[in-house]
Formats: structure tokens, sequence, C-alpha cells
């Protein structure tokens, strides 16, 4: 995948033929030599925590974005949880009421954000 003077191209491609492979899950040009290596530690079937079977290699996306068992953050409390958890969590949390300092009315902790705009 890289430009070869004309002059070395033959022997280039000899050399690649013999020594290089493609993968045939990634497509990554690898040394045959290591190419049992880069299944291994690259394609090689692993479970989540969550009980999902992935490819080694796509198993930090998943627990950074899509994995259920992820840690979340509440946007209210700010206590951590897992992510499937954490919709549920979100609207019993932001339904408490917190008394307002300046109206003292008793404020869904979710309208606190907003409250000042319309407190009286």
């Amino acid at each position: 995948k890289k430009d070869i003077p004309v002059a070395n191209f033959i022997m280039h491609e000899i050399h690649c033929s013999r020594n290089i492979e493609v993968c045939r899950y990634c497509s990554e040009l690898i040394p045959k030599s290591e190419m049992k290596n880069h299944i291994e530690s690259e394609h090689v079937q692993v479970t989540c925590k969550c009980d999902m079977k992935i490819e080694k290699c796509l198993l930090k996306d998943h627990e950074a974005s899509a994995c259920p068992l992820r840690p979340a953050v509440c946007q209210y409390c700010d206590i951590q949880l897992t992510f499937d958890k954490l919709q549920d969590h979100e609207i019993y949390c932001g339904a408490r009421t917190e008394r307002c300092g300046g109206c003292g009315r008793n404020i869904m902790v979710k309208d606190l954000k907003e409250h000042p705009r319309v407190c009286g």
C-alpha cells in the first residue's frame, strides 16, 4: 500500500507475497510470522462482563460506549451506577424535591436549573 520505485517493484512484490499476509478479519497487512499472534491477540472472541461475545480488539470501545454495564453518573446526585440502571435512577432522583433558598418553595431536583428564571 505504498509507492514503490519501478526498478524495485518486482523484488518488492516477491518479498511481500512471501512475507506479508492480509488479515481475513481486519484487512491489515501482517507479517506471516506474526499472523497467529495477531489473530489471537486481536480477533479472538472474549466475553464482556455483560455476557456479550465480542472480538478482543472491539472490547474497549464496547465497554466505553455500548456496554449496558458501563459506568454512568447521575446528573442530579453524581452517584456512579451502571448505564442500564441510569434512566430509572434519574427518573426517581430528579423527582426528589429541595427547598429553594430564594422563594422557599419545594422544587423538583430536575427543575432546579431552570427555577432561578422563574423564582419570585
